[in-house]
């Protein structure tokens, strides 16, 4: 059945890909962006609204069935320095969003979180009943939105899901501060690449398009008011940093040199279960084999 879907944060990389997937999927994607940004491709309506401006909430969320909560803050290395300004976008502003949802009678969020929120478990993969112990306070601020979106729906306000997610890679990822983008840049260029320590560290990649559709399948499988949900998405695999230089190099034909830069304090493996969400809500990663990811970013 067909749904008006407001998405926040439609402008960016995980926004845009989760706008096509609903419109893909036969819904009808309202697109939330920042004041003065472009419309964006796909999406039945673009509307404009600062995740602080209440009034410009109250308006944005009107005529809508369910919102997709992605805008926010989420750099985490960033968060170090600006913490206020993190709690008062990610917390602050999921607030600010739940208030207008509640004035305007919209009864089903979908938020988006981070596996993050676990830091550096030893148990691997991670599953959803770990407990959270937030490494940033970008993490911390999603943890709070996470508890206030929960108390809202015990509240019977509304039904609400949870998507945590792992590293997002494939697709339109331009982003020079990702892995991924820079192994091919250094390629393409034949500058060295900077790794730290011996570039065994293993993470979870998902393609941003398999995190739309987890998005997709939760906004269909969204619980009655009073419900909440929390899911992991991920590829349930891991991939160390020479595992995508090597893709990379296969997919280049070209050596990829490498600075092997002081071991940073990191944790060695992080890997998402998301074992739950693929047998309550239907959902699959199809495209997140590293080859699959390298490939689709041309």
């Amino acid at each position: 059945m067909s749904a008006r879907v407001l998405v926040t944060g439609a402008g960016g990389y995980l926004g845009g890909a989760v706008v096509r997937a609903l419109a893909g999927a036969g819904h009808e994607p309202v697109a939330l962006v920042r004041p003065g940004a472009p419309d964006v491709p796909g999406a039945r309506e673009t509307r404009a609204a600062d995740l602080l401006d209440t009034d410009a909430l109250r308006r944005a969320v009107s005529g809508v069935e369910a919102v997709c909560h992605l805008a926010g803050l989420a750099r985490a290395r960033e968060s170090f320095d600006e913490p206020l300004r993190y709690f008062r976008v990610n917390t602050g502003g999921t607030i600010g969003l739940l208030e207008a949802m509640a004035d305007a009678g919209v009864r089903g969020l979908v938020f988006s979180s981070t596996c993050a929120v676990y830091g550096s478990p030893d148990r691997q993969p991670m599953t959803e009943d770990l407990p959270v112990a937030p490494p940033h306070p970008y993490a911390s601020s999603k943890v709070a939105a996470e508890a206030v979106v929960e108390a809202q729906a015990s509240s019977g306000a509304l039904g609400a899901i949870v998507l945590r997610l792992p590293n997002l890679a494939g697709g339109e990822d331009r982003d020079p501060t990702r892995l991924i983008p820079r192994v091919l840049d250094a390629a393409r260029s034949r500058t060295p690449l900077g790794v730290n320590g011996d570039g065994s560290a293993v993470r979870d990649y998902l393609h941003v398009d398999d995190a739309a559709a987890g998005f997709v399948a939760a906004v269909e499988q969204l619980p009655a008011p009073g419900g909440f949900a929390r899911y992991n998405l991920g590829s349930g695999r891991g991939t160390s940093i020479l595992d995508v230089v090597a893709a990379v190099e296969r997919a280049t034909g070209r050596r990829v040199p490498l600075v092997h830069n002081p071991p940073a304090h990191e944790p060695q493996v992080l890997i998402a279960d998301a074992a739950r969400a693929i047998a309550e809500l239907g959902w699959r990663p199809t495209r997140s084999e590293i080859d699959t990811i390298i490939a689709s970013l041309g």
